[in-house]
């Protein structure tokens, strides 16, 4: 019922920026360490004191919010299913 994923592959999802975005209402944020690489070398919440993206992050996560979509959605069917 549970797999475990890094911090790297749910950043590529893009849904940071969603689940950030309902967390910035609350004045929160989940925050992300990344190296030069990319590749995540902490993550933790932290009170913030803005609000919301710029449009271009948001078109981004958008893009990548779709593409994971067309590519789990037949999975993500099938475990509604259980």
């Amino acid at each position: 019922m549970v797999a475990k994923k890094s911090w790297e592959e749910f950043r590529a999802t893009g849904l940071p920026v969603f689940i950030n975005g309902l967390l910035h209402i609350f004045g929160w944020a989940i925050v992300f360490d990344v190296d030069d690489d990319g590749k995540c070398i902490g993550c933790y919440p932290a009170r913030v004191k803005f609000r919301g993206w710029d449009e271009a992050s948001q078109e981004e996560a958008h893009k990548r919010v779709a593409t994971y979509l067309v590519e789990n959605a037949e999975e993500l069917k099938k475990e509604t299913e259980l």
